[in-house]
C-alpha cells in the first residue's frame, strides 16, 4: 500500500489550557510533509500525551486540582472543539483526571493510540494541518500537554491516496 520514503520522526507540539471549560486550540503544520502530485502522506505510528503543571516540575495534581479532568484531542479536520469517539477525523484522544482525594489516573481512550506494530502500520493522513485541542472540567492554575506524534512520510498508490482523499473530505461533512 505505502511506500516509505523516511524513517519514523517526532512531531511535537505543547498546548497550555488556562481557563476552565474552555477548549484550547493549537495547530500542527504537515503541510511539508504532504505532496498531492507525488501522492505523498503522513503515517502516523503513535500518538503520546505528556500533562505537566504550570512549569516542567510541577505537581500535576495540584494544578489541576481534585476532582478534575484534562482531556485532549488530535484531529485532522478542525472541528472547533472536542469529537466524540465514531467522528472519522479522530486521530487520538487522552485524558488526565484526578480523584477527590488527589488519585491521578491517565488514559489513552482511543485504540490505545498506537496503530499497530509494526512500521508498515500507521494512519494515513493527506491533510496539511493536524489539529489539537485540550479542555480541561476545572483548574486550578494552567496546565500544559505537549503531544508527541510518531510519523513517517510515505508514498502511496493513486488508489490508496485517491480512496484517503476521498474520506477525509467525507469526514468533512
Amino acid at each position: 500500500m505505502a511506500t516509505k520514503k523516511t524513517a519514523i520522526f517526532t512531531l511535537t507540539e505543547r498546548l497550555t489550557v488556562s481557563a476552565a471549560g474552555t477548549d484550547t486550540f493549537a495547530t500542527i503544520d504537515t503541510g511539508s510533509y504532504v505532496d498531492v502530485g507525488d501522492r505523498q502522506a503522513l503515517q502516523i505510528h503513535s500518538v503520546d500525551f505528556i500533562f505537566q503543571g504550570t512549569t516542567p516540575d510541577a505537581d500535576v495534581v495540584s494544578d489541576l486540582g481534585n476532582g478534575n479532568e484534562l482531556l485532549v484531542q488530535v484531529t485532522d479536520l478542525n472541528r472547533g472543539g472536542l469529537v466524540f469517539a465514531n467522528d472519522r477525523a479522530l486521530i487520538a484522544s487522552g485524558n488526565m483526571a484526578a480523584d477527590a482525594q488527589g488519585g491521578r489516573d491517565m488514559a489513552a481512550d482511543l485504540y490505545p493510540d498506537n496503530f499497530g506494530k509494526g512500521s508498515d502500520d500507521g494512519r494515513y493522513v493527506v491533510n496539511d494541518q493536524l489539529y489539537v485541542t485540550g479542555h480541561a472540567t476545572n483548574l486550578i492554575a494552567a496546565m500544559n500537554i505537549t503531544v508527541r506524534i510518531n510519523a513517517s512520510i510515505v508514498s502511496l498508490s493513486a488508489k490508496d491516496f485517491m480512496a484517503i482523499a476521498i474520506q477525509s473530505t467525507a469526514a468533512d461533512n
